[in-house]
């Protein structure tokens, strides 16, 4: 027993000075070789990096916001006179056209009444001829001197009255037609029916519940709002011309939508802030339905020569934020920017000159003076016109 563990010992020491040889050695690999793609070498003293060009170019700045799709009328359509429905000419849900007959009621007593006012103008007309017979019979008695003025003028006054007689009576007969044009009630818009409340045979007032409601939903309308910081460029871009705006649907592979802007409220909302606009779509495939939320993009106004860089370019810094500025001689300095805008992944900046070599990746190993290299195998950042040098 004695002997076995004598000779046991040195094998399993040498073992485990085996495994640690081994585990300082991959440690060791493991951090030159990341030391050597994302520092400074000691050869070189380059820091490795992926660099852009400062671009200009005139960049539309689009602004979002979250719509609602509302219908551009809603008409609730409701009898003029009281009568009973006599037939239903359209289903719940169907679109119809403008002038389209919905509903026929029964006129009979419309008949009844125009038909009196009508003979109520003949029996007129015919006192009226008789009473323009006997004023002429009465001009003459009163040249012969057979009577007096005062009779020649009572029958002038029958002339008169019936001739006012016989225009009520013309205005009755008009008002009975369009009482009776009243029985068939055709559709005042193009649109989708909604539910019908009668049905044949129901009594229906002027005062009673709509027969059915008809919503026009194309061409539809987007409510959406915006900052009020923007309502002097928006306002600006509306009195110029048409202002473009696109809807997008929260659903896989659909196209957004093209409309254009048609109304910009009369007043900020002091509680939000925000100033409510609409926009008007073309919507003949009913993509778009009241109710739906959509997300809107427009672009009320462009910067014009603006200066733009990768995103990832711009840095922040305690005080200000900036850019690091590769120089003739590859050593990088901090230059301080202002970013007016970000978007799809380009900023655009004032503070640097158009064709200005800029740092894209690898900025968090730099120091203002380092001298850096560009990374080989690394695909470059595109900013607009911008990509890697």
């Amino acid at each position: 027993m004695e002997v076995m563990h004598q000779t046991g010992s040195p094998a399993r020491g040498k073992s485990i000075a085996l495994a640690a040889i081994l585990l300082v050695a991959l440690t060791a690999g493991i951090w030159i070789w990341r030391a050597q793609d994302t520092a400074p070498s000691k050869g070189t003293g380059e820091v490795r990096i992926v660099s852009a060009l400062a671009m200009q170019a005139d960049v539309p700045a689009r602004l979002t916001a979250n719509g609602t799709v509302t219908a551009l009328q809603t008409i609730e359509v409701r009898p003029q006179i009281s009568a009973t429905v006599k037939a239903v000419h359209i289903k719940e849900g169907q679109s119809v056209r403008k002038g389209d007959r919905l509903f026929t009621l029964d006129t009979r007593t419309e008949d009844a009444n125009l038909s009196k006012a009508g003979a109520q103008v003949v029996k007129n007309s015919a006192d009226l001829a008789n009473a323009e017979r006997n004023l002429e019979r009465q001009r003459e008695l009163f040249r012969q001197e057979y009577i007096s003025r005062a009779e020649l003028e009572t029958a002038q006054n029958q002339v008169d009255m019936l001739r006012g007689q016989i225009a009520i009576d013309h205005a009755s007969v008009e008002a009975s037609r369009v009482a009776r044009s009243f029985g068939e009630i055709a559709a005042p818009i193009a649109g989708r029916t909604g539910a019908i409340a009668v049905y044949p045979g129901s009594l229906v007032h002027p005062d009673s519940t709509a027969l059915v409601s008809i919503t026009q939903i194309d061409p539809v309308n987007v409510s959406f709002t915006l900052p009020e910081r923007e309502l002097a460029d928006l306002q600006q871009a509306f009195a110029q011309g048409e202002v473009p705006v696109a809807a997008k649907l929260d659903l896989p592979g659909q196209p957004d939508l093209e409309g254009r802007l048609v109304f910009i409220d009369n007043a900020v909302d002091t509680a939000s802030g925000t100033i409510r606009v609409k926009a008007e779509f073309p919507n003949p495939d009913n993509r778009l339905w009241p109710g739906m939320f959509v997300t809107v993009t427009l672009a009320p106004r462009t910067l014009t020569g603006a200066l733009t860089v990768p995103v990832q370019a711009v840095q922040t810094g305690p005080e200000h934020k900036f850019v690091y500025l590769i120089g003739a001689d590859r050593k990088v300095s901090s230059l301080p920017v202002t970013v007016r805008l970000i978007q799809d992944g380009i900023a655009v900046i004032d503070g640097i000159a158009p064709g200005a070599h800029v740092v894209v990746e690898g900025a968090q190993n730099l120091r203002p003076g380092d001298t850096v290299a560009e990374s080989e195998g690394k695909g470059g950042t595109k900013s607009g016109g911008t990509g890697k040098q």
